[in-house]
């Protein structure tokens, strides 16, 4: 097992920072920490819960794993993360139901158990990420003439502000509900670029059929001043008859822009590029301070306004 182990750890060593592994039942997230001459050290993501993985239950694992395949299904909770590490090795496979020894073409890091970086990242880090690709892209680009740009320029442009607008969006979610358990009624709360205040907006939905129609009756109201065409009724007239759809419908075309895919890799890629271009800036640790002393400023001169 020595070989093997090695081998293990050297693979646990290559993954890509932030890449996550994902026990095969109960979809649990983990990060690899460390690794050491005996364990694996990973961390759980949905709990911070931090588990040393010993070798000698890797052992245990890969001596079952003479008899034959194993069901994943039937893993005990504990096992779990032993069986995902091992898929990373070329020595194992899984197919996401089973694990078993591998044959000799397979490859390391092709585990149906391993989600790579750009995948694993949170909806904060997510709309974090593609905003920081959106102010670099606006900053190399004259984006107050659009049409000025090329196409695949232009086609980035509106993809990473569609990506922006709907990230924020989710985002944004996640924080109205503990803003709305500290806000009462009428009550204002302020931040530092903002006010926001507890609204309310009513949404009416018809109750059923029968009920309004008994509630036109007691006050002799006749129904045809309210029955109308059920959409629904005329499409399957449609589909089931002669009519034809200029007939019963007023169409008006609506030309618009659709996305229709995102290559997450080459955001993450793009990522990786600023990342290292920040490093190589000579002084690039005192951008933080700086940031930080351009905002004190900023707050100064709006104090003395």
């Amino acid at each position: 097992m020595s070989e093997l182990w090695d081998t293990l750890r050297e693979e646990c060593e290559g993954l890509e920072p932030a890449s996550e592994l994902v026990t095969p039942v109960s979809d649990r997230p983990f990060r690899v920490e460390a690794t050491f001459e005996n364990q694996i050290v990973v961390r759980f993501q949905d709990s911070g819960e931090e588990r040393s993985l010993r070798r000698r239950q890797f052992d245990d694992l890969d001596d079952r794993l003479d008899e034959g395949p194993l069901s994943l299904d039937d893993l005990p909770p504990g096992v779990e993360p032993y069986a995902t590490v091992l898929s990373l090795s070329p020595e194992y496979t899984s197919d996401g139901e089973t694990l078993s020894r591998s044959s000799d073409d397979a490859v390391g890091r092709e585990s149906p158990h391993l989600t790579p970086p750009e995948a694993a990242r949170t909806p904060y880090e997510r709309v974090h990420d593609d905003a920081v690709l959106l102010a670099d892209m606006l900053d190399r680009l004259d984006a107050d003439d659009p049409a000025a740009l090329d196409t695949e320029t232009l086609t980035d442009l509106y993809v990473l502000l569609s990506d922006v607008q709907r990230g924020a969006n989710r985002v944004r979610g996640t924080a109205k509900g503990p803003l709305l358990d500290r806000l009462g009624p009428d009550q204002e709360l302020r931040g530092r670029f903002g006010t926001v205040r507890r609204t309310t907006r009513e949404r009416r939905q018809p109750k059923d059929d029968e009920t309004v129609l008994d509630a036109l009756d007691e006050h002799d109201i006749p129904h045809d001043w309210v029955l109308g065409v059920d959409p629904d009724k005329l499409d399957l007239v449609l589909a089931v008859t002669d009519v034809t759809e200029d007939e019963v419908y007023d169409v008006e075309e609506q030309v618009y822009v659709q996305k229709t895919g995102v290559d997450e890799s080459e955001k993450y890629s793009r990522l990786q590029g600023l990342a290292d271009r920040i490093d190589e800036i000579d002084g690039h640790e005192d951008l933080y301070d700086d940031l930080v002393d351009l905002e004190r400023r900023i707050d100064d001169a709006l104090s003395a306004g």
